[in-house]
Parts: structure tokens; sequence; C-alpha cells
């Protein structure tokens, strides 16, 4: 019997999905999906994707690729496909994800996967490959273009970064004009308009099996030519010497991407380190940012039981009740290389005196290298195994990196150390540890004594799995170490060493230029050890602030008995200022500008109250003039603020702009209210 409703029933049915598509903001038809600012289409003849951010054209002729028997493959080369679009609810929202399927021509099955999002400035994409047999490659490119569309302001000011792997040798993060032949930027890149600041980034968000790079190919003043995001790097920026190891199975996953157009490239960056967070959160931290100091900025090999103690009385006596303690009234007292000549009971004395003097105790270690260079040297913690059993290899030789050989974080051997060292921490009762010389660990190898692992961050991974299972307790700070993966430590240094001399700032505010966006995957920076001695007071000051301004505040001199005055009258000089000090909260600013191939001049951080505090930098040997553009700052330049130089003191009035004169190698620090 016909239903006399059943057309009722019909226009409801289709006017529910109608609200559904028009509420959740898609539109799909057959090649193509329209989704919030997101529209992503698939050309059938060319079999590319491309992609539009607000109408703008972001991404053209996009195909992946990857090596396969020894030769490049691309997603062109399959002969059939099938597009499907599915609804996805994850961790990143509620989105859609484009999924294309490659196959035939006896290749492994491809599936190409977009995720979009209708809030979110980036999508994601990876791929998969699979077969019947095993599948091996030690390269997939999720994004693969031969020519990127235009997509910046024409014009001089247009960049590209340059992010290093790791901070090992001195290494510069750089912001290079589009005139280059290539340019390779590891796990991720900015490519934008320092005028308009508007500008894509592209990066790897999952750092499991890959070392990912982002290569850039000629193009002029005004663009970049080719584009390629790829996991398989392997170079003498990653300290390898091989070729990136395989990944094999039935099925092997490219390394996630994003990819997205941002108003504000610092934004983008930004928004580029909390996606990663996202898929590894960093490893938590409840307590204040750490304060105090390290026994390597001028002690050295010369530390010792009896100079430790002194140090530790001096802050009790002359900085701790002169405002240099975090916001839990606590200093972080820290032993490093060198301690080993301290006895067990002396260990344990030294924590007592720290904690009676308000003080936690830190202490220093390197898990993957061996110093010593001895292969016949048995392993103390595992004396059935010689060093020369833990070695990574690579062609048949230990591999030696800042005059160390390299260890194998996954055999046995390595464990039992990591076991015997947390043991001796814990017992004499340190809560911090310095992590030092990390990426040895990551360097690709011959092979891994756990067969499973055939990678190097694999291998890192694994490694620093056992580190947290023994060590998660602590704060771990890395020192010496890729920036990925960051979710097994608490901080990073964003540098190699630093010490006392403006250049030592320049340097360490080179990375804080283009790596400040690292604090969103730990949770602080570090700039290493902040050194008064044999320096000029403004290079003191400008010191003290690259450290404040970076993230955690760790000074260096030898404050002991025998120790040199100067540096003890500049530490109750430069280290008790109340009103600097308590800029000191862990929270990296970030730079106004991106012209600069050194370091920038001007960083920014807007508190929660509406106070902006502005770090100015001179250094040069002359002094230095410079105007300051309220908007420029993100300040609104129709309005009057007062403004107060924090080592000063002084105050002016600030509307539109304001002129600041900073002393040769030297550095201001505003606040505008």
């Amino acid at each position: 019997m016909k239903n006399k409703n059943q057309p009722l029933k019909i226009i409801l049915r289709v006017c529910l999905i109608s609200f559904f598509l028009l509420s959740f903001g898609c539109k799909s038809q057959d090649k193509e999906l329209i989704t919030g600012k997101w529209s992503i289409r698939f050309d059938t003849e060319k079999k590319v994707v491309s992609v539009q951010q607000h109408a703008k054209l972001i991404i053209d002729n996009l195909y992946a690729s990857y090596i396969w028997d020894g030769k490049t493959i691309t997603t062109c080369d399959y002969p059939d496909y099938k597009i499907q679009t599915n609804k996805i609810n994850d961790s990143f929202g509620q989105g859609y994800a484009y999924v294309i399927t490659y196959t035939g021509n006896t290749l492994p099955k491809l599936t190409q996967y977009f995720y979009l999002y209708p809030d979110k400035d980036f999508l994601l994409t990876d791929f998969t490959l699979e077969g019947k047999e095993e599948i091996a490659s030690n390269r997939m490119a999720p994004i693969h273009m031969d020519q990127v569309p235009q997509i910046l302001t024409p014009g001089e000011n247009n960049r590209a970064l340059f992010i290093p792997f790791d901070n090992d040798k001195w290494v510069r993060y750089q912001s290079h004009p589009l005139v280059f032949d290539s340019l390779t930027s590891y796990e991720v890149t900015a490519i934008f308009n320092n005028d308009d600041r508007q500008g894509i980034v592209i990066g790897s968000v999952e750092h499991d099996n890959w070392k990912t790079a982002v290569r850039l190919g000629k193009g002029n003043k005004d663009n970049i030519g080719s584009l390629v995001c790829y996991g398989g790097v392997a170079d003498e920026l990653t300290r390898d010497v091989k070729s990136h190891g395989i990944v094999k199975g039935k099925k092997i996953k490219s390394p996630k991407v994003l990819y997205g157009l941002f108003g504000n490239w610092c934004d983008g960056l930004e928004a580029y380190a909390k996606a990663n967070a996202v898929i590894a959160p960093p490893k938590s931290w409840k307590k204040a940012v750490p304060v105090g100091w390290n026994s390597w900025g001028a002690l050295q090999f010369n530390l010792t039981y009896e100079k430790a103690l002194e140090v530790s009385d001096f802050f009790k006596e002359n900085l701790q009740n002169h405002h240099f303690v975090n916001a839990d009234n606590t200093v972080y007292i820290g032993l490093d290389s060198g301690w080993n000549s301290f006895s067990e009971e002396q260990l344990k004395s030294f924590i007592a005196r720290c904690k009676a003097n308000g003080q936690i105790g830190g202490i220093y270690w390197t898990p993957f290298t061996d110093w010593g260079r001895n292969p016949e040297r048995t392993i103390d913690a595992a004396p059935t195994y010689k060093y020369k059993d833990i070695y990574l290899y690579a062609n048949g030789k230990p591999q030696e990196l800042d005059g160390a050989y390299a260890i194998d974080p996954t055999h046995p051997a390595v464990e039992a150390m990591m076991k015997e060292t947390a043991g001796l921490f814990h017992r004499t009762g340190f809560e911090y540890v310095k992590m030092d010389f990390m990426t040895h660990g990551a360097m690709e190898a011959d092979q891994w004594y756990n067969p499973a692992i055939t990678t190097g961050i694999q291998g890192y991974n694994y490694g620093m799995q056992l580190l947290d299972k023994y060590f998660g307790d602590m704060y771990i700070n890395l020192s010496i170490s890729p920036v990925f993966p960051a979710h097994y430590a608490q901080s990073r240094r964003i540098a190699c060493d630093a010490w006392n001399k403006i250049k030592d700032t320049e340097y360490t505010l080179n990375a804080l230029s283009y790596g400040w966006w690292q604090q969103y995957i730990y949770s602080y920076n570090d700039a290493d050890h902040i050194v008064l001695r044999d320096a000029t007071e403004g290079e003191n000051r400008a010191r003290i602030t690259s450290g404040i301004i970076a993230g955690i505040y760790i000074v260096g001199d030898d404050f002991s008995k025998d120790g040199p005055e100067e540096a003890k009258e500049r530490a109750k000089k430069f280290l008790t200022n109340a009103a600097v000090n308590a800029v000191a909260t862990g929270e990296a600013f970030r730079p106004v500008e991106g012209n600069g191939e050194r370091s920038e001049h001007i960083f920014v951080r807007k508190e929660k109250d509406g106070t902006l505090h502005c770090a100015v930098f001179n250094y040069s040997e002359n002094e230095l003039q410079m105007n300051l553009s309220m908007d420029r700052l993100g300040l609104d330049s129709a309005r009057s603020y007062q403004a107060t130089e924090i080592w000063s003191g002084q105050q002016s009035t600030a509307n539109g702009q304001i002129q600041v004169s900073i002393p040769p190698k030297d550095a201001k620090l505003i606040a505008f209210k």
C-alpha cells in the first residue's frame, strides 16, 4: 500500500542533509571537496591535486612520490584511482579526509590522504603504501610540486627559513631571500613576505620513523620554484654518513605533513608547533621555570666537591634573598661534566646542602656516547659486553661525532647503563638532569641490536622511551640534540654553547629569532648558561636579557670562594634586579621582523594584563638608534603608552613610535603599558 506521507518524508530527509552540509560548511562533488575555507580538487588527467584556501590557490599540481626498488615512483605513474570523502573527528577536530587510492602497474597500492578542518589555517597530508609482500622505502614525499603557485606578495622582502636538524657545531638558523639555487630546511620551513608577514608554513608533525626535510628549488625574488617535503633525509647536517634507513612492512606510511597559509608567518610556526604537540604532547612540568646555575659555564673540569658547596652557599647568601629565585622560591644548582670526581657520599652531601639552602640539585649525563673510544673496554653496568659490541657502525666503522663514538640506543647494555646511572641519581637525591650529545643516538647505522629498528629516528625514539622510563620523574633538559622528537624532555637548548660576549648573545638570539616556537613542543627553551666574567656591563645586560626572553634562566660563573670577585660583584648587581627578574617567566619572546640572516634585534611578548614587553639588542661596536613602530610591535598606534626601560627604570611616553638609543654591545628591556 502506498504511503501517502512518503513525499513529505523525502522532502524532510533532503532538507536535513542540506542543513547538515550547510552547517558544517561542506560541499562535495565527484572530484572536488569544499569545506569551510578549503577547496581541494583532483585533476583526473594529470593525476595531481590543487588546493585553495580562502579562494587562493596555495597548492597546484601536487603529487606524492617514493623510492621503491631503487626507482622514484609518483602518484602520476598509477593508471587507476578511486576518490572518496570521509568525515573525521580526531584530535585536531571535526573535518573531512579526502582520500585518493591509486592502483595498477604492479605497484604497491598507494593511498593518499588530505585532512581538512573548516576552522584550521592548515591541512595535513600523508600517504601509505600497501602490498601482499613486504615493502621497503627510505624516502616518502607526501608533498611534491614542480612549481609552487605565486602565493606571496611580489617584492624584495620575500624570504624562506633554514631550520637546522639539531643544535650541534654552532649551526645557525637563516632567513634567506628567494634567490638561492636550492635550500634544504629540516622538519619545517616558512616562506613569507616580511612586509605584510603573510606566509606559507610546511613541515612534518610526526617524528617516529623519519627524518624529514623540505627542499626548495630555484625560483625568483617573488617566489620559490619547486617544493618537496619528504621523509628520508640523511646528510652532513643530520650528522649522517649513511643514507636514511628503510621503513619496511606490508604497509608503510610517510610522515604526516602540515601545509597552510597564514596571515603572519610567526603565527604559522606557532600553529605548526602546537600541531606537533597535539600528536605528541609535551612532557608536563607543573612547577615554575628553572632558575639557577650550571657548573660548565666557568668551572668546567675544575669543578670540585668543595667548590660546589661554596657556590650553593653563595646563592643562598647573596642572590636568593635578592630576587634571584623562580616563582616557587627555588634555585637549581647543577653539576655538569666533571661531577664523576665526586664520591657517592659527596653527591649526597651536596644535595643535603642544596636542600638546606632552599635549592634543587641538578646533574649531567650523555646516554648515547662513548668518550673513551676504547672498543675493548668492558661496560661496567653490563660486564658481558665490551664497548665494541654497542657502537652504531656505519660502513663497518664506529661513528665519531664531537670526539665520542655513537652507541646503539637499542642495545641492552645501554639500558643497563641507564638503570645504573638513574639509580645513582635517585639515591643521591638529584631532581634535574641535563642530557647532552643526544644526536649520537639518532644517527643512521648499518644495523641496530633490535632488528625491528631500521632508521636512526626509530632508534632515537627507542632510546628516549627508555630514558623516560628511568629518568622520567626528573626534570630533563636536553643540550646538544635534534629538535624532534620533543616529548621526552621539559626543555631543550635552543642553540649550541654560548658564554659571555655579545657574539654569544647574538648567536643565541639567532636561534630564538627563528626557533622561539619550540616553546610549544617543550615546556621551555634553554639559552644556555649566562656567564658574566670578562665582558662589559652592556654585554652582561644583553646576555642576561637573552636568557630571560628565551626560557630557563641559568647562570654559570665561578662563585666559589676562590672565584673571581668581578664575577661575584656583577652577579650581585645584575642578577638581583627585581623588575628584570620578574620578566623571567619562561615564556619566550618572538621576533618582530624576519629579515636577518643572523639575529633579529627586536623581540616582544604580550602579557595577560595587556603589557607588551619588548627587548631590543645592539650587537655592534657603535651606538644604535632605532625607531620602534607601535603598530609593528603589535600595539595600537592611535593611543599613547607609558614606556619603562626595566633595567634602568627610566620612563617615557610613546605615541605612534618611540626612538630608542642602545649603547654598543648592550640591550634594553622595555615595558609598554
